[in-house]
């Protein structure tokens, strides 16, 4: 632009508005049933491998599962600095770990179940939500536009995903640094019952898909709090305290029958698979109650999201 009469005004180059004047004429203003502009797909925004992607480039995301593969080594590291009986044969978790490479596995998943592996799903789905709402790219996430109900899905599926996939390399690294140091011995229970290599495999297959679905609550817990808050630690902290309380709660015999109906009161039922004769009633119930505790808390996440006022 430049002033060519001296006058003052401000003249614009008559080619430069002709060329957006063709551009705005091609461009769609027809409106569709539902109200958008025609040819607007709600399914085509926010994919769920742009979405994964996003969220594996995430710092923490790489650091959590680099620490997942990590911890393996570091539990050999300690038992080869500490004196371990590699042929004990009785004895709690710790003191069976070193048997066989099953035993080792078993170790692992027993000795992250308390506070890591909550914290890790608590950390994906508490998380995924309220970082938009702090970096306050939400408001301009749903205004591309997205709907609701969609970033709540996506996030959601996404979430799950990388807090299965952490859930299930911990027993799979485990396993391959258990059958380089410790060999495909049998699997030994603290009761004495010993398990063949290859049925053992297939208890620990079970049991990391039981303590997948044992969790779905944490996941329901920790969303419903991303959409609640601003912060992510909130959300991520939120969660696993609640994790961290019920456990405590669980520990106190005088609440007796009612301790049964605590989130955290099923968690290690999956070890009753490591035995020969498996009782599944434990293992029945915690789902049943990681169902119910779950799909209460996505609801409740979806109806607050769905009404909550956007400023971030």
């Amino acid at each position: 632009m430049n002033d060519t009469n001296g006058s003052g005004g401000v003249h614009t180059d008559p080619a430069a508005l002709q060329e957006l004047s063709d551009l705005a004429s091609h461009e769609r203003t027809e409106v569709g049933p539902d109200g958008a502009v025609a040819g607007y797909r709600a399914d085509r925004t926010l994919r769920l491998g742009v979405e994964l992607k996003r969220q594996l480039k995430r710092r923490r995301t790489q650091l959590v599962l680099g620490f997942v593969v990590l911890l393996p080594f570091i539990l050999v590291v300690a038992f080869e600095i500490g004196q371990s009986n590699p042929n004990a044969r009785s004895g709690g978790f710790v003191d069976l770990a070193t048997a066989s490479a099953p035993n080792f596995v078993v170790l692992a998943l027993f000795v992250s179940g308390t506070f890591l592996l909550p914290m890790i799903v608590a950390l994906f789905f508490g998380d995924t939500v309220a970082s938009e709402s702090s970096w306050s790219s939400l408001k301009y996430l749903l205004a591309i536009p997205v709907p609701r109900h969609r970033v709540l899905r996506q996030k959601a599926i996404v979430s799950g995903l990388l807090s299965a996939a952490a859930l299930v390399l911990l027993p799979l690294v485990s396993l391959l640094v258990g059958v380089i140091w410790y060999g495909t011995g049998d699997a030994i229970s603290p009761t004495g019952d010993s398990v063949g290599f290859g049925q053992s495999l297939l208890a620990l297959v079970l049991s990391t898909v039981y303590i997948v679905v044992q969790l779905a609550w944490v996941a329901g817990l920790a969303l419903l709090l991303s959409v609640s808050v601003e912060a992510p630690l909130g959300a991520v902290g939120g969660a696993v305290l609640v994790a961290i309380l019920s456990q405590i709660l669980d520990q106190i015999t005088a609440l007796a029958g009612l301790r049964n109906y605590l989130p955290t009161h099923y968690s290690f039922a999956w070890i009753d698979l490591i035995s020969t004769d498996v009782d599944w009633s434990n293992m029945a119930s915690g789902v049943l109650s990681s169902l119910i505790y779950s799909t209460v808390f996505l609801l409740l996440a979806g109806r607050r999201f769905a009404r909550k006022d956007i400023t971030s």
